[in-house]
């Protein structure tokens, strides 16, 4: 029985890298795969996923109104994909997670999201919400603070390195903008 997976972290922990692994190791076993990454980030040009140590492959995007079930099913029906792979799947809608179970429950396949569990206030995104609710399996993929901890929370910081307390949900960005800290250090950042 295929499942939903959600492997979740802070930022800098290897999210892509680690999906990318995932698809080499599907592929060196003669299976088809299929990737998505969210259309918002666009850091490294539109429908590509990245790691910071330098792997890299093509993604088909999704975006709020993107149908990924029926993407899915007729790709699915062509070439008989052995796993769905998802990058920054703290972007997908409510709907779209949904639709991701389908995909397991319906078609038979695997479905592998990796994305951020909160953002830079600690709240938690849609799509994350729905996957920690949904899916069958979850994983952190673990990183550190500057203190050793385990860092769990997304700083947002600015030219100078000071935190930002307010503003949209979603900003993208890398090291330059982000740093992955425990709570503790979170919340002092914070002024808490």
């Amino acid at each position: 029985m295929a499942k939903l997976y959600f492997y979740y972290s802070s930022m800098n922990a290897g999210k892509s890298t680690t999906l990318l692994q995932s698809d080499f190791n599907y592929r060196e076993r003669g299976m088809d795969t299929m990737l998505w990454t969210a259309a918002v980030d666009d850091r490294y040009g539109r429908g590509r996923i990245v790691s910071r140590i330098g792997l890299e492959a093509q993604a088909h995007l999704f975006e709020a109104d993107t149908d990924i079930f029926t993407a899915i099913a007729a790709c699915h029906h062509g070439t008989r994909l052995s796993c769905v792979l998802v990058d920054e799947a703290q972007f997908l809608t409510r709907a779209q997670v949904w639709a991701l179970g389908r995909v397991c429950d319906e078609l038979g396949v695997p479905v592998l999201c990796y994305g951020l569990r909160t953002d830079f206030q600690g709240e938690l995104f849609e799509g994350s919400a729905h996957l920690l609710g949904l899916a069958d399996s979850l994983s952190e993929i673990k990183t550190v603070c500057d203190c050793g901890r385990k860092a769990t929370m997304n700083l947002r910081v600015d030219e100078e390195g000071r935190a930002i307390r307010l503003g949209e949900q979603t900003e993208i960005g890398g090291n330059d903008r982000y740093v992955a800290l425990c709570r503790r250090h979170f919340v002092a950042q914070m002024g808490g």
